[in-house]
């Protein structure tokens, strides 16, 4: 069995080369006969596929000219039919020797699919009522060298559509529509915050300590400073820097970058949004996050009610909000306000069979184990978890009547993490001895544990006016919003492992 399959591929690649040889043998002819398409520097188009449809009536028995990629054709004889794509979509174009003439014609039967023509022509009607083009002029812009798969589309195929997403994009039209929706979604954002009055800013990706959130980083090197640097892992500190200046309200839609592992959740490059609000805190937060999301799904699907991946989810506001302890207790019937100490903790853990991390055994970190552990994944509808514990919070603001909880909320819509919110820490001596305990924690092995920042400490003894924050993952949001089952889905580019060499 396996010497048929390889001698199946063998097939394939013979196959492939000599289709390949026979597009490179009409490039040659095409540029002995002086009609090389390679030497087309511009082609001025007037209409698209979609504004010929769509404009129909006004535009029938006009001349048009539009360019694309041929996807189909069906030759007849002195006359012939092909499909061409543009950005907009497909249009039947009608070519006849009759109009062309006997060499042109003869040119455009000789043309592949995959090749980019220009045609231009009169808009009409077929006896089956397609809107289509008549022909006068069909131009070679580019000659495809390689054919397009026949079978592109399909879940044998998944790695190779992530690597040759060009390829995709041209196969697969629902493809390039998620891309569509994605920048979309990205635009409605900022309206969003532009209205409300938020100032759009710019900070480092390329920073000398590792500072905004617990992730292993990516390490690099400038040359001519001889210093190691450190790609991003969150832009938080610098946007706080901002408030400090006396920018109320500021954010940033960036690039994060975190050397950890790879899931249909988690690329080690990804999008993220943070906002920064001074003078409001994190259940102004829960509001603006509210906000966002509604708005954005009726953006994109019309409605707040959506599905993903079969799930009903509405995400009409007000959305449900409780506290991470009272979720804990809800599912599991363990109740955290009763347990005081980490030894308590650590018992009810081995009861329970949580595992926990050498570090990690302090009765807050046992509150977020279980929480990941048993809550989590049963938050199908989106929920508010607020008030984490402090241990896990290091930028995070106390409440003031349980100091060992914080102001913080993350947001969870079908088992799944899609924002994070503080009341920002501006207590300068809090914070020191909060890095510090961050630094000691990175100096004993913990590779996803922040540095200490003095000059952040510094800016934080300026003062910073008591402050809102809110982090959303953008590439997880766009997924739930454009049903796709896996962040690969919704990133043009996504990391891959380079193919092993032949």
């Amino acid at each position: 069995m396996q010497e048929n399959n390889n001698e199946n591929v063998q097939d394939v690649e013979l196959d492939m080369n000599h289709l390949m040889q026979v597009r490179r043998e009409k490039l040659d002819k095409l540029r002995e006969t002086g009609k090389n398409p390679f030497e087309v520097t511009k082609f001025v188009r007037t209409h698209t596929s979609k504004q010929i449809v769509d404009n129909y009536e006004e535009l029938e028995q006009k001349d048009v000219t539009i360019a694309g990629r041929i996807m189909a054709k069906r030759i007849m004889g002195k006359a012939s039919f092909c499909h061409i794509q543009d950005e907009d979509g497909r249009i039947q174009s009608y070519v006849s020797i009759n109009e062309l003439g006997e060499e042109s014609y003869q040119d455009f039967k000789e043309y592949d699919i995959g090749d980019i023509i220009g045609i231009t022509g009169f808009v009409f009607k077929t006896r089956t009522e397609e809107i289509s083009i008549h022909a006068k002029k069909v131009e070679l812009l580019t000659k495809s060298l390689k054919p397009l798969p026949e079978k592109f589309h399909g879940l044998k195929d998944t790695d190779l559509r992530y690597r040759q997403r060009y390829v995709d994009l041209i196969v697969n039209p629902e493809v390039k529509e998620t891309f569509i929706k994605r920048t979309m979604i990205i635009k409605e954002l900022r309206k969003i915050l532009d209205e409300k009055g938020y100032l759009e800013v710019e900070t480092p990706i390329l920073n000398n300590l590792i500072t905004g959130d617990a992730a292993r980083p990516f390490e690099t090197h400038h040359h001519t400073l001889d210093l190691d640097m450190y790609l991003r892992i969150a832009p938080e500190l610098n946007l706080k820097r901002l408030i400090v200046g006396g920018f109320n309200k500021v954010y940033e839609i960036c690039r994060n970058f975190r050397n950890e592992g790879m899931d249909i959740k988690h690329n080690p490059e990804f999008t993220n949004i943070e906002l920064y609000s001074a003078y409001e805190d994190y259940n102004d937060m829960m509001d603006i996050t509210e906000e966002i999301i509604s708005k954005l799904a009726i953006k994109v699907t019309g409605s707040t009610k959506i599905t993903y991946q079969g799930a009903e989810i509405d995400l009409t506001p007000p959305w449900n909000r409780i506290t991470m302890i009272d979720a804990i207790k809800k599912e599991t019937g363990v109740d955290f306000n009763t347990i005081k100490t980490d030894e308590e903790a650590q018992k009810i853990a081995n009861e329970k069979h949580v595992e926990l991390e050498d570090g990690k055994k302090t009765r807050g970190h046992i509150i977020n184990e279980f929480f990941e552990t048993f809550v989590e994944e049963t938050l199908i509808q989106p929920t508010f978890i607020m008030d984490y514990p402090i241990e896990v919070s290091p930028l995070t603001k106390k409440k003031k009547d349980i100091p060992e909880l914080t102001e913080r909320f993350e947001l969870f819509i079908g088992g799944r993490e899609y924002a994070n919110a503080y009341s920002e820490l501006n207590d300068p001596i809090d914070q020191y001895e909060r890095l510090k305990k961050q630094a000691e924690a990175r100096a004993n092995g913990d590779v996803e544990a922040g540095m200490m920042d003095e000059d952040f400490v510094n800016a934080l003894e300026i003062g910073m006016p008591p402050t809102g924050g809110l982090g959303i993952g953008l590439d997880r949001l766009i997924m739930l919003l454009t049903d796709s089952p896996s962040i690969r889905d919704v990133l043009l580019f996504p990391t891959m492992k380079p193919l092993a060499d032949h």
